[in-house]
């Protein structure tokens, strides 16, 4: 048995995953899950989805936003705090306009598992522990059984073992695919001067994976580009181990975002149905 003292991944695992995403690793846990975006996308039903609803396309920026701040309040809040309960409460209600397979729902889900935990394991200034893996499993589970997703598998290999499956089943090129990913991808490029911007969507490029290139119909990054970007990455890693430990949590519900310069309400967030 777990002591009381002992972290338990599943009971505790809202307050382990809101140290590592807020305290241990913020910059890391935001790039990883801007990863999982694009995973998304490669799925040919649910890119497609996303870009008959024009809104990742006219709209990228409050799109990002939008998305980031529903998944930051369950994060920084819990799911079952009255924050982290509206924010899902909003989810489910902008995803009940459509019709979404339950295995889409599944696949989403598991991205927010693993890229997470990938990106950590090659960029991370230290590796996750067991318990710290499992806390992040179990957290998006409890969030996918609060969406009321189905199916949802038992233990964190079966979970993999399913994530791998759809995307050997669901990841090739299409239009739609491309366009959101392009999209997506001139957004963060937009965040640095004009000047950088070739060399900022070349870097992207470096760190999707070649199913991910195919299904966007992307130009691998030089292979000069890709070890550099990897050896950037890690070298940060490295220097951060021997700089003092964040004793601030990092919130990203607390950024300003031009889109709500007056601060937001969770109910608000996203497309208004009229938008559809």
């Amino acid at each position: 048995m777990t002591s009381p003292s002992t972290p338990d991944p599943q009971r505790d695992c809202q307050d382990i995953v809101r140290h590592l995403a807020t305290m241990a690793f913020p910059w890391d846990t935001t790039r990883a899950l801007e990863l999982a975006l694009f995973r998304t996308f490669a799925s040919t039903r649910i890119g497609g989805l996303l870009h008959s609803t024009g809104e990742f396309e006219t709209r990228t920026r409050k799109r990002y936003d939008d998305t980031d701040l529903i998944v930051s309040e369950i994060i920084e809040h819990g799911f079952d705090s009255p924050r982290g309960s509206s924010a899902i409460a909003r989810m489910n209600a902008l995803h009940a306009r459509f019709r979404i397979a339950n295995e889409d729902f599944l696949y989403v889900l598991s991205t927010f598992v693993f890229e997470p935990i990938r990106w950590n394991e090659r960029f991370g200034w230290r590796a996750m522990s067991e318990t710290e893996k499992l806390a992040w499993f179990w957290f998006w589970r409890q969030v996918g059984e609060r969406m009321l997703i189905r199916d949802l598998p038992e233990s964190f290999n079966e979970f993999e073992a399913f994530s791998r499956a759809y995307e050997a089943a669901n990841f090739r090129f299409t239009e739609a695919n491309r366009c959101v990913a392009l999209a997506t991808r001139e957004l963060f490029a937009g965040w640095f001067p004009a000047l950088l911007r070739p060399l900022v969507r070349s870097s992207i490029h470096a760190l999707l994976d070649p199913p991910l290139l195919v299904a966007f119909d992307l130009r691998p990054a030089p292979r000069w580009l890709v070890c550099s970007a990897e050896s950037a990455l890690r070298l940060r890693a490295r220097a951060l181990r021997w700089l003092p430990q964040r004793r601030r949590a990092k919130l990203r519900t607390q950024i300003p975002r031009a889109d709500y310069p007056q601060g937001y309400r969770i109910e608000a967030l996203g497309p208004p149905q009229a938008d559809r």
